[in-house]
Formats: C-alpha cells, sequence, structure tokens
C-alpha cells in the first residue's frame, strides 16, 4: 500500500535528512494551496503522515517560520502565514490597472474559439461553486484570464500582468476561500467581459468593466476584514 510517506520520498535524495522531506512536504502544500492561509499545523499529525517521529517536523517548521511561510502563537502552535495585507493590497491595486489595460488591448485579437474557451473554462467554475473548491477555484480564474488578456500587443503591459499574477501565486492566496460569495460574482462578471468582447465593445469601456471585477475581489476581502473587526 502506498503511504503519504512513500508517495512523497520518490523525490527525495540519499542524502535528504527527515528534516528535508518534512521541510519538502510542508511547503508544497503551502504552495500548492492544500495548507491555506491560517492553517494549523499539527506537528504529530505531518509526523504520522510522513512516518517519522515530531522532531524533524518541528526543526522544518522553524525553516519555515524563518522563511516568513509559518507563524507561531502561544496558545495556538503553528499555522500557515496569513498574506501580508499591504503586498496584496498592492499588488491587487497595479493588476487591476495594468490587466484592464491588457484586455482592452487584446481584445481585437480574441477569437471564436478563443471566447469559446474562456465559456468552458468559466463555465467550470460555476460548476465548482456546487462543492466549492478555492484553489481549484482560483487555478480556473487564472485560466479564465490568461485567455482574454494573452493577447496583448504590447509586451511591456504584459510582462506587468505576469508579474502581478507571479507575485500573487508566492503570496499564496485564494482570497476566494474567504469570501466565497465573491466567487459567484466573479462568474457572472466574467460572461459580462465576455459579451463586451464579443461585441466590440469600446476600448475604455473594457478596460473600465476588466479593472472593476479585479478591485471587485479587493473590495470583497476588505468589507470582509471590516466586518471581522467588528
Amino acid at each position: 500500500m502506498r503511504t503519504v510517506a512513500s508517495e512523497f520520498a520518490k523525490g527525495e535524495t540519499a542524502t535528504e535528512s527527515k528534516s528535508e522531506l518534512a521541510y519538502r512536504f510542508v511547503k508544497a502544500r503551502i504552495e500548492n494551496g492544500s495548507y491555506t492561509p491560517g492553517f494549523r499545523l499539527v506537528l504529530g499529525q505531518i509526523a504520522k503522515q510522513l512516518e517519522v517521529s515530531v522532531v524533524p517536523v518541528r526543526e522544518a517548521i522553524r525553516r519555515l517560520e524563518a522563511e516568513g511561510a509559518v507563524t507561531f502563537e502561544r496558545n495556538v502552535g503553528a499555522q500557515v502565514a496569513m498574506v501580508d495585507e499591504r503586498e496584496y493590497f498592492y499588488t491587487m491595486e497595479t493588476l487591476s490597472l495594468v490587466e484592464g489595460r491588457a484586455t482592452a488591448l487584446s481584445a481585437p485579437f480574441v477569437t471564436a474559439l478563443d471566447l469559446s474557451e474562456a465559456r468552458d473554462i468559466n463555465a467550470e467554475m460555476r460548476h465548482c461553486l456546487d462543492h466549492f473548491d478555492p484553489h481549484r477555484f482560483t487555478e480556473l480564474n487564472r485560466q479564465f484570464h490568461a485567455v482574454i488578456f494573452e493577447h496583448c500587443p504590447n509586451p511591456h503591459i504584459l510582462d506587468l500582468v505576469h508579474r502581478g499574477w507571479n507575485r500573487l501565486a508566492v503570496l499564496r492566496d485564494s482570497i476566494f476561500g474567504f469570501v466565497p460569495g465573491r466567487a459567484q460574482e466573479s462568474v457572472d462578471e466574467h460572461e459580462r467581459l465576455l459579451q463586451l468582447i464579443e461585441s466590440g465593445a469600446e476600448p475604455l469601456e473594457l478596460e473600465l468593466a476588466a479593472r472593476t471585477h479585479r478591485t471587485g475581489t479587493l473590495d470583497a476581502l476588505l468589507n470582509h476584514q471590516a466586518n471581522q473587526g467588528r
């Protein structure tokens, strides 16, 4: 029978320590969204999954804490670090500007096949709402937007968009997990963007719609945080 330990150890080298194995295991799950921001890391459970003692897991957690990926609080224990709110805000604000422009510039080059692909992705996103998986929804969201902005003829703007998306990945954030209601709105707004592209809307109208779509997710998070603080 294959265990978590045997499956994950496939990439293990002969000289890799148990601490390194635990480090790779936890880090991979943080990066792929299995361990979301705020997720409590129970050392005993992780050790059991990897079939090691708690000691190497503790060493791995300390290493991830030094990297800023994990935090430790008294009476709470280790948990995946929350997103740096300032960095997230700056990234989303910048991305709304450059992605909005990229989408408008890309629109004339979006084909009927592209629109069909985007609608298929959006349909899968809608299906995800029934059994909500924030990480999967976020990945589909990235795929959807890539279809409609990748034809941007300005390579500098496109590079800034890619950097923004990559930055969001580094922040390890799936906002839809905090504000799942925003997911439904996002799917509806996607169809609106496709309709604007399809109808040959004015570039400024499309740019503003794409920008508002992006800032809508940021606003949802800010409202959620404000309500949590009451």
